[in-house]
């Protein structure tokens, strides 16, 4: 669910080409947008979420008992669909910002994600494009060939459309309003808010109601409510089509970056270090505060030779400006690259989080699945413990905001927060303990439904509660600050190069826990013992063994960002004191900006 619900913070910020380039076409189209514009993307934004995370909950379930998919190969089919859904998001920002814009890349991402959504919905309706019904541990027969190919091309349909959704969908909302005013900023707070109140009431009525339809009353309707609201949801989005500002497509800042990784790797042959007075810093862009320009640091001096001038005359055209983009870079595209080279470190730190929040979305649902879900008279749907984490996050949350931060900045007399590396690092051992528990119930799990030889086990439901608790927590605390920390080390421009990053991450966990899956499950076998993973009953399997094997990596990975990568946040928290003290010097008339340049 992070994936969801970080994407508002970093999508409403564009590259810088296109802020400054911008500027005159949005001044012009200012009598369109504002409110008017925001209430048909507000609606539009409620429906598709309302969509997409009514199928997106419910996989594992619905792939489990209609398609009769193994443990493996289900984790394998759910982790490369959820890498894929989040890896294209960064093409869908590249089509956006250099190419289509955004409404067009939003318009087209709806299209597809309505054309793989009603694939998928006829699946569920139509008896021929799924294997017979499997009931218990009985012999299972496998999905013929043509059927998974009819289902994994209407869920490749629904990656592609995800990845022009995301890339845009909170920036197209963030174009309506004029940030160059004060009055302006403010009503982009407040479109944040209100589109946070619309998700979450999309999100509620997803993970409730529509999925316990799925479960126990139909899959058919289940799955044709969210694609009626995937249609009217685009058919909102097209009636204010008239209502909207729609900038031009300017450039992507990744390009920028290709660049400067280009015109540096073809420099590699300087030996001296580059001085500031050897390096193209043109003045391309006055600042309205100079502490917010990017400047030339010393760090990653690698990256520092596509700036270097080596001959002016073949570099250089007659009013000093760059004849060649691909072989001279200037100091501000140099700067925004080592940006986002000083945040990998943590970045690797966050993937083997995401990679316990995977264990859940899967493993964790399949364990609840051949558990006892009843509760009185109710069978609680296996879809609903991502309910649970969400709620923990949400708990969480309110806690630190409302009661932690308000009660300890009031003691200390300033603003008293959780620094990053201990959050970070709460998060991480959340993950180990998250797997550790889940580990210990699963044994208690298999060993009673081993005991009464049945497929279900008779342990209850609410023995899973913890650990989709834990996991929940893992989110509040490592997902949420490691976004922080993306969004905030690089300059406001670039939010949504941090946001796409941060898309990456979850995609490479998807694909990570993929290949770690099938791993495992190769290596168990050689033994000729019991296999820790694979089949269609967990009965027959040693899953706990895997949860285990998650945790170490999960040990070492808390090694990895105590003894290595929590240092660049060290740095940046330096940093950011220094800046924030320089502020308040600034504020209280004791040091003087410089002038702006004429």
């Amino acid at each position: 669910m992070a994936d969801e619900i970080i994407n508002a913070s970093h999508s409403s910020s564009s590259s810088s080409s296109e802020e400054e380039q911008n500027i005159a076409p949005k001044c012009s189209a200012r009598k369109k947008g504002g409110w008017t514009a925001i209430a048909f993307i507000l609606g539009n934004e409620s429906f598709e979420k309302l969509a997409s995370v009514s199928l997106i909950s419910n996989m594992t379930t619905y792939l489990r008992t209609k398609y009769n998919m193994g443990g493996v190969f289900l984790v394998n089919v759910v982790s490369i669909w959820s890498g894929c859904s989040n890896i294209t998001p960064i093409a869908g920002a590249f089509l956006a910002d250099a190419h289509l814009g955004r409404f067009l890349t939003l318009l087209f991402g709806s299209l597809a994600s309505f054309l793989g959504m009603g694939m998928v919905t006829l699946t569920a309706g139509i008896d021929e494009l799924r294997p017979p019904h499997c009931q218990g541990n009985a012999r299972c027969e496998d999905p013929q060939k043509w059927q998974l190919a009819y289902l994994f091309a209407g869920l490749g349909f629904m990656a592609i459309g995800s990845g022009g959704i995301r890339a845009c969908n909170i920036a197209f909302g963030a174009d309506q309003f004029d940030t160059n005013t004060e009055k302006g900023r403010s009503q982009l707070k407040s479109f944040f808010n209100w589109w946070y109140f619309s998700f979450t009431i999309a999100l509620i009525i997803a993970l409730t109601v529509v999925i316990y339809i799925q479960t126990n009353i139909s899959w058919f309707i289940g799955f044709l409510i969210p694609t009626c609201c995937l249609a009217l949801s685009i058919m909102i989005f097209l009636i204010g089509r008239n209502s909207y500002i729609r900038l031009k497509p300017q450039g992507c800042v990744f390009i920028d970056m290709a660049k400067v990784i280009n015109a540096a790797c073809r420099k590699r042959h300087i030996h001296d270090l580059p001085t500031a007075s050897s390096l193209y810093d043109p003045a391309t862009r006055e600042s309205e505060n100079e502490l917010s320009v990017l400047k030339h640091t010393d760090r990653f001096k690698f990256l520092d030779n596509a700036a270097v001038i080596v001959d002016p005359n073949s570099e250089l055209n007659t009013e000093g400006v760059a004849k060649d983009s691909w072989r001279l870079c200037n100091v501000e595209q140099v700067e925004r690259l080592k940006c986002v080279v000083g945040i990998l470190p943590v970045w690797v730190a966050g993937i083997t989080c995401f990679i316990t929040m995977e264990q859940m979305n899967t493993f964790g649902v399949l364990q609840v699945i051949q558990s006892n879900t009843k509760v009185g008279n109710f069978m609680i749907p296996p879809g609903w413990m991502g309910l649970v984490s969400m709620i923990a996050l949400a708990i969480w949350i309110f806690i630190y905001e409302c009661v932690y931060v308000p009660n300890a900045s009031k003691i200390s007399k300033k603003e008293a927060r959780l620094s990053l590396q201990i959050r970070i690092k709460i998060g991480i051992i959340m993950a180990i303990l998250c797997l550790s528990v889940a580990a210990l119930v699963e044994t208690r799990r298999r060993d009673l439904a081993l005991k009464q030889g049945t497929f279900l086990s008779p342990l209850g439901i609410a023995y899973f509660l913890p650990q989709f608790v834990l996991s929940g927590l893992t989110e509040a605390f490592a997902a949420v600050s490691v976004m922080e920390f993306l969004n905030n080390q690089v300059p406001e421009t670039m939010r949504s190069v941090a946001g796409a990053i941060f898309f990456l991450s979850l995609s490479i966990a998807s694909y990570l826990n993929t290949l770690i899956v099938n791993l495992v499950e190769i290596l168990s076998r050689l033994n000729g013992g019991k296999r820790w993973l694979g089949g269609h009953d967990l009965n027959e399997n040693k899953l706990e063994r895997f949860y285990l094997l998650i945790a170490g990596l999960g040990v070492l990975n808390f090694i990895y960002f105590h003894f290595f990568a929590s240092r660049y946040i060290q740095s940046y928290e330096e940093s950011k004191r220094r800046k924030t003290v320089l502020e308040d010097r600034v504020d209280a008339g004791y040091v003087d900006l410089p002038e702006k340049k004429p």
